[in-house]
């Protein structure tokens, strides 16, 4: 079973990503943890705790897919590529959830986003040796992910995806193989 600070933090992204920042309030999300009040406070102290809370998980999360990404067996681009469709994973939900604090005026929301993007930048890049090349798949992925999760954030469960994800990959290594110096 979870700790009662995992199901705090859980309950908190769920009803950001489900209803928005403004009904995550305190009551709110102690009430969909399971905890009292003193309980969500002993381990978030208010709700700016509890951003920064997402913001720590949303960064350890994306360290952990860099990793996989890095380790990938048919490369980093693929991996990222691959993996860019919503499928309301752990990171896909501390996503939207950081994704809709940067909205509501959180930047410490903003700046995570802003570094998660950056490393998977930096990874692509140091995996496929040029800037253009790491940018190309890097859009190519952001489109994919961008398109899956509108339709979950407008809907109760993701809808199944119509894109043919090894014909797009054969792409990436075409755009992978067509990069200046090769």
């Amino acid at each position: 079973m979870a700790s009662a600070r995992d199901r705090v933090l859980d309950s908190f992204v769920a009803i950001v990503c489900e209803e928005g920042e403004r009904p995550a309030t305190l009551d709110a999300v102690a009430a969909r943890a399971g905890v009292s009040k003193g309980g969500l406070l002993y381990h978030f102290g208010s709700k700016a705790a509890l951003v920064e809370g997402l913001c720590e998980r949303l960064s350890d999360l994306a360290a952990l897919d860099v990793d996989r990404m890095r380790d990938a067996e048919d490369g980093a681009a693929r991996y990222f590529v691959r993996n860019s469709q919503y499928v309301g994973s752990e990171l896909d939900l501390a996503l939207l959830a950081a994704s809709r604090l940067q909205q509501a005026g959180y930047d410490e929301a903003g700046r995570t986003l802003d570094e998660t993007e950056d490393a998977w930048l930096v990874t692509l890049v140091d995996a496929l040796g040029d800037v253009p090349t790491a940018q190309a798949v890097k859009l190519l992925g952001d489109g994919l992910y961008h398109q899956a999760s509108l339709g979950a954030a407008s809907q109760t469960s993701p809808k199944p995806s119509t894109i043919d994800m090894e014909a797009l990959l054969t792409v990436v290594d075409r755009v992978i193989a067509t990069k200046p110096g090769r």
